[in-house]
């Protein structure tokens, strides 16, 4: 799948759908008929038996339809989503949108989608069915553009749907003329066997000795892609007849003789109930074991949930690979690691057989413990090298956490537990699509531990902090009040530390600067004498910005170069990152442009392959705010368009920063006055129009998107060194080929690949490859060849 990015309600296209691992075979009839169907009704929904391939059609419909929807194609996977109420939030995070506010989530998307054109694809709706067709139905009404493509067993019911029955793969009739082998071979379900089979047996071809099995196969199958899929692998061991054979004993069972044809439903289930029982006993133990993950897992998790009683650590691995190579596990290639992922089929086949051997409380158990223990240990990581890798992960795992948060706040011995754990994700709903989530678990937690605790305590303020982001100082402001009063009862320094912290930025959002520089001063103090980093740099980095804002520049640098000091003695990062935001905004009131103008840069480099939009739009801020002091009037109305699309993605202005209101609105007069009302809303449109990355890359080197970094008149994301070095990872060039053959450092080249793919939303080198193959064939397609150091 693809990895993050932010979404912006401008901009460059975005097509969000995961690249395909194996080829696609047939359904040019249906995939014609989706696409028609599309351009009559907003709302198309996929019906039919699982392993039909409703997913596999619709994302291929959605690829092909990408050039209609101007505003992005997209996916929503839905399987892994249980619990009805965070259906929007799903949504919203599946579109990449990242909003501040304290809005439903509904309210979000809506606002988010009501002017575009845009294609969504709901994937797996048949478990909520009642709950998406009340979204679709929202939705469509408020979106006018808005079509969506929705996968279910069963259609939506709602208002204007339209829906299509998905047929398995095409077999020749039975009633009809024996085929020529070549006529055989170009039938849907002939054709995925061979490939498939050609994948597993290298140099297998469909002859005149294996078409009568092959054909019986796919028969016995129904024609079903991922029962076909699911036999193929069998070919390792047996050969095409020895398959045949062994399904037939299989049906034979099912159907006590019957001619009839087995119902579908009944084909995979008997097909699925064969490679469990051709699998060990460890084999089967891991599969139903597994099935209690959300999304993904790595082998890690894998250890810590699916061990004892039957399957020792030791021979995880082993069994993994085994699960991988019957294609139960789906490996899946990340930038640190190796995940593993099972279909939504396999998972609920895999969590009955784990309910009736009566372990399903225990692994649900482990699999809650394991990931509270995750959510701990990114906590005590946090301020340190790996901070960065640590939100990764966590973005990774989100599907798990939130399972595992659910777990926690559904039993009653476990409900403290998971106030703990919703608190100990703090970076992790600030720095991801989930700041409202992560408040809605906060609450709902704070809900159920209402007696006066020290985790009670560290859990209200740290909900305040999600609070003062979405600019709702109030509540804020309540639970820091009780948040202190508990600190106080039981004598919690660092609970006072931090509601110290927390009070200065309400007190600052209020324009009360000077009680706000008193409680930032108490916090420092407190961080100091609990020697807590984190706190300590936090609040080092908000005083200086106090201090700064009162003019009082010599102690505001200070105060950022002790904050400094504190991050690299732990070699921290986004910290720091924030520290020279505030330093380069108190150089830039000094006068001295270019030095602020450099720290600014090196803070939005760090904010940018984090993905933190916050960090980015205040960067953006000051940088707009040096070009007009600069007389750069033209790029300062290109940032503050910029920053309008940034700040109405994160859909809280000025988010936690609010005291900073007047710099932007001086910044605008200024310049507005300068240009002139023609040329300013010319400069100000085209930054409006710029992509995430696009405005990113305004910011940082001054360039604009042109035709050089275009294919087929669609612009790329890259710059032309990106571009070309983007063509030699392609190539298969590692990174000190690349650094060779450009004469630049190794070092370089891993930060340019590592920009690459932050721009275009990847996670491995492969996806990259595939994406210069695509935007080659596209450019093709147009009659148009892109330039040689371009893709």
């Amino acid at each position: 799948m693809g990895a993050v990015a932010t979404s912006t309600p401008t901009g460059r296209q975005a097509v969000r759908l995961p690249a395909e691992v194996t080829s696609f075979v047939g359904r040019r009839h249906e995939a014609a008929e989706v696409k028609e169907m599309l351009s009559a009704s907003r709302l198309v929904t996929l019906t039919g038996v699982g392993g039909v391939g409703k997913t596999r059609l619709a994302l291929r419909v959605a690829d092909e339809a990408r050039r209609a929807f101007p505003d992005g194609v997209w996916l929503a996977e839905l399987a892994e989503l249980n619990n009805p109420a965070l259906l929007a939030q799903g949504v919203t995070e599946a579109l990449e949108i990242r909003d501040h506010s304290p809005r439903p989530a509904l309210d979000v998307l809506v606002d988010h989608l009501r002017d575009r054109e845009a294609l969504i694809v709901l994937d797996n709706c048949e478990h909520l069915l009642e709950e998406c067709a009340r979204l679709a139905d929202r939705l469509l009404r408020a979106a006018p553009r808005l079509r969506l493509l929705a996968t279910s067993r069963q259609a939506l019911g709602t208002a204007g749907e339209q829906s299509l029955a998905v047929p398995t793969l095409g077999l020749p009739d039975p009633e009809g003329p024996r085929p020529t082998l070549a006529t055989l071979a170009r039938c849907d379900a002939i054709r995925l066997f061979t490939e498939r089979a050609a994948a597993i047996v290298p140099g297998f071809e469909l002859t005149e000795d294996n078409r009568e099995a092959v054909e019986l196969i796919c028969r016995r199958l129904d024609g079903i892609p991922l029962g076909i899929e699911i036999a193929v692998v069998r070919l390792r061991a047996l050969s095409v007849q020895q398959l045949l054979d062994r399904l037939d004993d299989r049906f034979r069972l099912l159907t006590t003789g019957s001619r009839t044809v087995l119902p579908r439903h009944q084909t995979l289930r008997a097909l699925i109930d064969w490679s469990y029982e051709l699998c060990t006993e460890r084999e089967r133990l891991l599969w139903a074991r597994v099935s209690v993950f959300a999304g993904s897992l790595d082998l890690d998790a894998a250890e810590a949930v699916c061990s004892g009683e039957g399957i020792d650590r030791e021979e995880m691995l082993d069994l993994v690979t085994e699960l991988v190579d019957k294609s139960v596990l789906l490996r899946e290639e990340h930038r640190t690691a190796v995940r593993y992922r099972m279909l939504d089929t396999l998972r609920s086949y895999g969590r009955e057989r784990l309910a009736a051997a009566g372990e399903e409380a225990v692994r649900l158990g482990r699999h809650r413990d394991y990931y509270r223990g995750l959510a701990a240990d990114a906590r005590a990581a946090l301020f340190g090298p790996a901070q960065v890798q640590w939100f990764a992960r966590l973005q990774l795992e989100h599907a798990n956490l939130r399972t595992a948060l659910e777990g926690c706040l559904a039993e009653p011995g476990q409900t403290e537990h998971g106030l703990e754990m919703a608190a100990d994700l703090l970076y992790h709903w600030i720095t991801s699509y989930y700041l409202g989530e992560g408040r809605r678990w906060l609450d709902q937690a704070l809900a159920l531990c209402t007696e006066p605790t020290g985790a009670r305590a560290r859990a209200l303020w740290t909900d305040s902090w999600l609070a003062v982001i979405q600019s709702d100082t109030d509540s804020a402001a309540a639970m820091l009040e009780e948040s202190r009063s508990i600190g106080t009862r039981l004598g919690l320094d660092p609970v006072l530390a931090y509601t110290a912290l927390y009070s200065g930025m309400v007190a600052m959002y209020r324009s009360e600067t000077r009680s706000a520089i008193a409680l930032y001063e108490e916090a420092v103090t407190r961080h100091r004498a609990t020697g807590d980093p984190v706190g300590l740099a936090l609040a080092l980095i908000r005083l200086s910005l106090a201090h700064s804002f009162i003019g009082d520049s010599p102690r505001a640098i200070a105060l950022g170069e002790e904050s400094l000091a504190v991050c690299d003695a732990y070699g921290e990062g986004w910290h720091r990152a924030y520290t020279m935001m505030a330093l380069g905004m108190d150089v830039w009131r000094q006068g001295d442009t270019a030095r602020a103008a450099a720290l600014e840069k090196d803070s939005l480099t760090f904010n940018r392959s984090l993905d933190d939009p916050l960090g980015v739009a205040v960067n953006l801020e000051v940088l707009a705010w040096i070009a007009a002091t600069d007389r750069d009037h033209t790029r300062a109305a290109r940032l503050l368009g910029a920053l309008r699309t940034i700040w109405h993605a994160i859909g809280a202005a000025h988010s936690g920063y609010g005291h900073l209101v007047h710099y932007h609105e001086e910044c605008e007069a200024t310049v507005r006055r300068a240009l002139g009302k023609p040329a300013f809303n010319a400069a100000f449109r085209l930054g409006a129009r710029l992509s995430y990355a696009e405005a990113l890359v305004y910011a940082i080197e001054d360039e604009l998107p042109s035709e050089e970094t275009a294919v087929g008149g669609r612009p790329s994301p890259l710059t032309p060194r990106e571009s070309e070095i983007a063509q030699l990872v392609a190539q298969g060039l590692s990174n000190k080929e690349i650094a060779s053959s450009l004469v630049i450092a190794q070092r370089t080249a891993e930060g340019h690949i590592e920009h690459i793919l932050s721009k275009l939303g990847f996670s491995s080198r492969a996806q990259v490859a595939v994406w210069v193959a695509e935007q080659h064939r596209t450019a093709g397609a147009d009659g148009e060849h892109p330039p040689e150091d371009t893709v």
